[in-house]
């Protein structure tokens, strides 16, 4: 467990940011104590600096994660986002997409978010923007980028993509293995 480098800030801050924007520092500094991000084995976890502390008598070869994961870097050093970091970025989400109850388990099995199954989608929100997608009922499902802007999303084809799928509370069944 080992704090990030420079550049490794540098990479989880700007898609963290894709998402959130400035309510990063929201992240770090919240009123129960001061968070962090630590890389463990090419993963980045978040966690609070008390968990660290108690996590230090821990020997590193022992221990197998702290806090929650965030993400991890790809082995050309590209950051993504798990679907395990979905409930700290969607309270500070600056776009959102609200997908049609008919469309929600289509888009938890890992499809694209088509322009028939949106229901909502925040205004001015650019194409290529980080969003978080919601069930009608306000239920964070998972997170994407936006292939169209709103003004673009009132003019498509139904079966246009509107929403690029990354990541959605789908893949706790379908990669249980794997998410840690």
């Amino acid at each position: 467990m080992r704090p990030l480098t420079e550049a490794e800030t540098r990479a989880v801050f700007e898609k963290l940011g894709k998402y959130i924007g400035e309510n990063i520092q929201l992240l770090v500094e919240r009123p129960d104590g001061t968070y962090c991000f630590r890389l463990h084995r090419d993963r980045v976890y978040y966690a609070s600096e008390k968990l660290l502390k108690a996590a230090a008598s821990v020997p590193r070869e022992s221990l197998v994660a702290l806090g929650t994961c965030f993400g991890k870097f790809t082995k050309t050093q590209k950051f993504r986002l798990s679907v395990t970091a979905l409930d700290f970025l969607a309270p500070y989400a600056k776009h959102k997409v609200w997908v049609k109850p008919g469309s929600e388990q289509s888009f938890l099995y890992g499809n694209h978010v088509l322009k028939s199954g949106l229901g909502r989608i925040t205004e001015n929100t650019a194409q290529y923007q980080g969003v978080v997608v919601y069930s009608m009922a306000d239920v964070p499902l998972g997170f994407g980028v936006a292939a169209k802007s709103t003004q673009d999303c009132r003019k498509v084809d139904p079966m246009a993509i509107v929403v690029f799928h990354q990541a959605d509370v789908g893949e706790y069944v379908r990669s249980e293995d794997t998410l840690t």
